[in-house]
């Protein structure tokens, strides 16, 4: 039988067969990162990491991975954005990390618009799997901002130099497709199978030989060079100073003013879009994200 560890919008489920799931359930927000989304992200892998079974499953409810941070809770601070974002961040960050260093393989699965952050949380996973309807976007650039989330880290490593430069500073748009060519993910599969799929291949996953396999994971760890957590250190403190600038202020406020007019313009029966996001991005409802 499964058992809920944690309600909110961060739920934790464990299972008989040895899977700990790990569930964005923010479905009405996107699964956006504001700061409250963050810390119960950041409190529920805390939680994990003291008995991670295993192996753990990340994932989300509703049509998107994560939209990234909530650019309508940064909005209107003025000289406090900074620090919100910084705090945002580094509750994301812990998070990241926390996962990034368990022991135990951890598989994420991605649907719908995975932007800005919710990029980090999607690579973050040993094994990533994606749905071919999935769109991966980092979108800062586009509102003043750098990376978080440990983009800058994982995307070299995974797709080299070029194509990370391409993604980071061009905002590309990868469907599920795309990303399991350029090595994003391991691989897509068809929208209906990821839910089965990826909880498959975390309970295989759980169910084999545990020591070889955090032996394995180590030794992959201890390859790639640069230390995670000082990387996410400076990805905080960098998209914070951004964050304080009239610049990025203005560009948050200008592409916030653009959703809402475009909002207006939609019919009253259709969803709209992710934010950080084009329509091809998904149909999250509320907030507007990009971090």
């Amino acid at each position: 039988m499964s058992h809920p560890l944690s309600t909110g919008p961060v739920r934790v489920v464990r299972h008989p067969d040895g899977v700990v799931e790990l569930a964005l359930d923010a479905p009405g927000r996107a699964n956006a990162l504001d700061l409250g989304m963050a810390e119960a992200l950041r409190d529920a892998t805390a939680r994990v990491a003291r008995d991670p079974g295993g192996a753990v499953l990340l994932r989300s409810t509703g049509g998107a991975f994560c939209v990234g941070g909530d650019l309508r809770a940064f909005a209107g601070l003025d000289e406090g954005t900074g620090a919100y974002v910084h705090a945002v961040a580094t509750a994301a960050h812990a998070a990241i990390l926390t996962l990034h260093e368990l022991a135990v393989p951890v598989v994420t699965a991605v649907r719908g618009a995975a932007a800005g952050g919710g990029v980090g949380l999607a690579l973050v996973g040993d094994i990533a799997l994606a749905a071919r309807s999935a769109r991966f976007r980092l979108a800062y650039t586009d509102v003043g901002l750098t990376p978080d989330c440990g983009a800058s880290w994982f995307l070299p490593r995974l797709v080299g130099l070029r194509r990370a430069a391409d993604l980071i500073l061009t905002n590309r748009v990868l469907t599920g497709d795309d990303a399991e060519r350029w090595g994003l993910v391991s691989r897509s599969v068809d929208d209906e199978e990821l839910d089965s799929a990826a909880y498959g291949a975390a309970a295989g996953l759980a169910a084999g030989a545990g020591d070889a396999l955090r032996a394995a994971k180590r030794l992959l760890r201890q390859g790639t060079g640069e230390d995670l957590g000082r990387r996410l250190a400076e990805e905080a403190r960098q998209i914070a100073a951004l964050a304080d600038g009239r610049d990025a202020q203005d560009r948050m406020a200008a592409f916030l003013a653009a959703r809402e007019r475009a909002a207006g313009d939609r019919p009253r029966d259709r969803p709209e879009d992710g934010a950080g996001t084009d329509e091809s991005l998904g149909r999250a409802r509320e907030p507007e994200s990009v971090s």
